[in-house]
């Protein structure tokens, strides 16, 4: 996308690709190949919409908090107390990464890069790498140790790597929580070891994983799915255990603390008959490691088994050409630079239909991107959704001429 800058969509995004031809009247819906589960556009889920998600019950768990999201449409199919304040424990972890995947793209640092562990790294508690404070050692190495180890020891070397002191680095982390509007957020330090200030919700975890699949999609194969690590002759399994289960999980991460409980973050990606479909889940505050993966494992399996993706529209194809006056072009395409998909409960595609609802008048000088009409989604003659429709490219105003000639054609149309 930036498929967040479904920014903030995860939790209430609701994504869907165009239709490819202006409707004067609703037209009904069949499922379409996506090209990927990738870039949508997102806007917040109706109630009537959630009203039909609810309509197949989630599984019970014992999670405190938790959530499933469809990652290729945006939409959070179901979820419990996910605005709830938890102590996040290592899935801190994914920011540290998030920041660590920018500064490589930045160029601030560099993959092959060696640095020095900090005393302070080293003398930190809890899971870690076993980095030899006397031994240089790569960035992709740390990152290696962060995220199949969750290395805190990584997660530190990294901070001061990237931000030079960990104030600074948490104050990055920070940041980047607030530009994307991240409210039950807060860290103190780049591991998530416990501390009262210390603290997310599942709906804000979500949000931080999905930007590392979509901004970092090189990086989130590259570290992620990996199932061991070994180093200084230690070698390590990769604590989200449905990585060896599980074909179609490729990544998250896990967390531990006695506050926080077993957490843990899962992402699988699967071929649908609409194409490459990826769901997210986040689960916290489990009693056991078993229950965190049973939780993961039944909301993957529900969100597959009972809903569905459907392709409205293809990404830069027009759903509807619309006429423009006193434009050096008589008409513009409407459509979405990226997929509109929606999820809606399996078997129940057949009953959607959607209408393009354009301006009453459209004139020049239009600009490629600008916003110009909607498409609406009904179900059953029931509006579920109105999405924005943008111009596919640019007109400009026509000359005297045209533009004299379009100003009586338009007084007689009325």
């Amino acid at each position: 996308m930036s498929f967040p800058r479904i920014a903030a969509a995860c939790s209430a995004g609701l994504l869907i690709f165009a239709t490819p031809a202006f409707a004067a009247t609703a037209a009904p819906i069949t499922p379409k190949s996506t090209p990927a589960a990738s870039a949508v556009a997102a806007v917040p889920t109706t109630p009537l919409q959630a009203a039909l998600l609810q309509a197949v019950p989630p599984p019970q768990l014992d999670a405190r908090s938790w959530l499933v999201t469809d990652l290729t449409s945006g939409q959070t199919l179901a979820e419990s107390n996910a605005h709830e304040q938890i102590a996040p424990a290592s899935l801190t972890k994914l920011m540290t990464a998030y920041i660590t995947f920018k500064a490589l793209k930045d160029g601030t640092i560099k993959r092959d890069q060696m640095v020095s562990e900090p005393l302070e790294a080293y003398h930190t508690g809890g899971s870690r790498m076993f980095v030899d404070p006397k031994v240089p050692v790569s960035i992709d190495d740390l990152l290696m140790g962060m995220i199949v180890q969750s290395g805190n020891d990584a997660a530190m070397t990294l901070a001061y790597a990237v931000g030079g002191s960990i104030s600074t680095f948490v104050g990055m982390m920070n940041q980047q929580a607030q530009q994307w509007h991240l409210k039950g957020t807060n860290f103190v330090d780049p591991t998530g070891l416990p501390d009262p200030n210390h603290h997310t919700t599942a709906y804000d975890l979500s949000i931080i994983a999905s930007h590392i699949i979509d901004d970092f999609p090189g990086d989130y194969a590259r570290y992620f799915k990996v199932k061991k690590f070994t180093y200084n002759k230690i070698t390590q399994p990769n604590r989200v255990s449905l990585l060896f289960t599980d074909p179609t999980v490729d990544g998250m991460k896990t967390g531990y603390t006695q506050e926080a409980g077993y957490c843990m973050i899962t992402s699988a990606q699967r071929n649908t008959p609409s194409g490459p479909r990826r769901i997210l889940s986040v689960v916290i505050g489990t009693p056991s490691e078993h229950a965190r993966v049973a939780d993961s494992q039944a909301l993957l399996t529900w969100a597959y088994q009972n809903s569905e993706d459907v392709v409205l529209a293809q990404a830069n194809k027009p759903m509807a050409n619309v006429r423009v006056w006193k434009g050096t072009a008589s008409t513009v395409g409407l459509g979405e630079s990226r997929p509109i998909v929606i999820t809606v409960p399996r078997g129940s595609a057949k009953n959607l239909q959607t209408k393009v609802v354009p301006p009453k008048a459209l004139v020049a000088p239009i600009q490629a991107g600008q916003t110009i009409g909607t498409l609406q989604v009904d179900v059953s003659g029931k509006q579920i959704g109105s999405y924005p429709l943008h111009a596919l490219a640019a007109v400009p105003q026509a000359g005297f001429v045209g533009r004299t000639w379009d100003s009586l054609r338009m007084m007689f149309a009325k």
